[in-house]
């Protein structure tokens, strides 16, 4: 069959690439050709801009397009709508981030986030409430053709953010490492391989709707989490768990610097994501060890600085809390 990706070769895209080639599909790949473009030759290049070039993609068809690259509403209408008669489907990746509240659990009847100015842009400062707008859009013109895909935090190889890639890092240089907060706490995540694999599956065959999709299938705590990474790695490393005021009082930025820490109430449900709909639906995930495992190797291939909390840091907060 004949996909049609729009971005494809940074991230979740590339792995979204890389399924549906595996699958025997034909693939097209529509970016600006500034990332990785020595990446997949086994596919067609289609090279524009989302913003006022799509021309490539005219008078082409396919049975499927799997958008990664959708973050302003304006921007997605156009795609949209130029496409909505060239696919059969069109599944748009969306965020968890879309809902309104997230103390309590969520599931996809929790309502969304909504812009106060329909006209903003800042995708900084609106991210959620902005994929929700996208959502939207493509509800409106595809209806039961289209597909809504709210991920969960995305792990695994090739991530640019270190969202998830600190953990496995930080458990692979030993010592005590810093866990911050509540050790019962849950947290949620998904590979970024099983979520393309899904993806793909969606643009070409459905269903339609709109789906949290996010992992693990059982409940899984953030003490938990580290100690199966700790032994999946083989790492010595100690969890030194430090109560969240000490944290918060050392200026550590929850997700951001300790990724998966959602500190107070406010996000108590973010972690708390029901997922049976996109399971029913036939996503399937992979154990955690070979996320953290194949996420570690492909780190240390990767040079540069991290955006994550800095050893010193880390050292202070544990040296604070005694």
């Amino acid at each position: 069959m004949k996909l049609l990706v729009l971005g494809g070769t940074k991230f979740l895209g590339r792995h979204a690439v890389d399924a549906a080639l595996a699958a025997g599909h034909e693939v097209t790949i529509f970016t600006r050709g500034q990332t990785n473009p020595e990446l997949f030759p086994e596919a067609e290049r289609l090279q524009g801009d989302r913003d006022g070039d799509l021309s490539p993609l005219e008078g082409r068809s396919w049975d499927g397009v799997v958008d990664t690259s959708g973050y302003v509403p304006r921007i997605v209408r156009q795609s949209a709508e130029l496409l909505r008669d060239a696919v059969g489907r069109y599944v748009f990746v969306s965020s968890i981030s879309v809902y309104d509240d997230f103390s309590e659990p969520i599931h996809e009847g929790t309502p969304v986030a909504q812009l106060d100015d329909p006209a903003t842009e800042e995708i900084t400062e609106h991210y959620g409430a902005l994929k929700a707008a996208c959502e939207a859009v493509i509800d409106e013109a595809y209806g039961d053709r289209g597909a809504s895909v709210r991920a969960g935090l995305i792990a695994g190889p090739y991530d640019p953010t270190d969202r998830f890639t600190y953990w496995p890092r930080r458990l692979a240089a030993g010592g005590d490492v810093l866990g911050p907060g509540d050790s019962s706490a849950p947290v949620q995540f998904v590979d970024a391989r099983d979520l393309a694999a899904w993806l793909v599956k969606l643009a070409l065959y459905g269903p339609g709707g709109v789906f949290n999709a996010t992992g693990p299938a059982e409940p899984l705590t953030f003490a938990g989490f580290l100690e199966r990474a700790r032994a999946a790695i083989g790492s010595k490393a100690e969890v030194v768990w430090v109560d969240e005021r000490t944290v918060l009082a050392a200026e550590v930025e929850a997700w951001s610097e300790l990724p998966l820490w959602h500190p107070g109430d406010d996000h108590a449900g973010m972690a708390r994501a029901d997922t049976r709909r996109a399971r029913a639906a036939g996503l399937t995930l992979r154990s955690l060890e070979e996320t953290v495992v194949d996420t570690l190797a492909w780190d240390r291939t990767v040079e540069g600085d991290r955006p994550t909390l800095s050893r010193e840091k880390e050292r202070a907060v544990l040296d604070a809390a005694g």
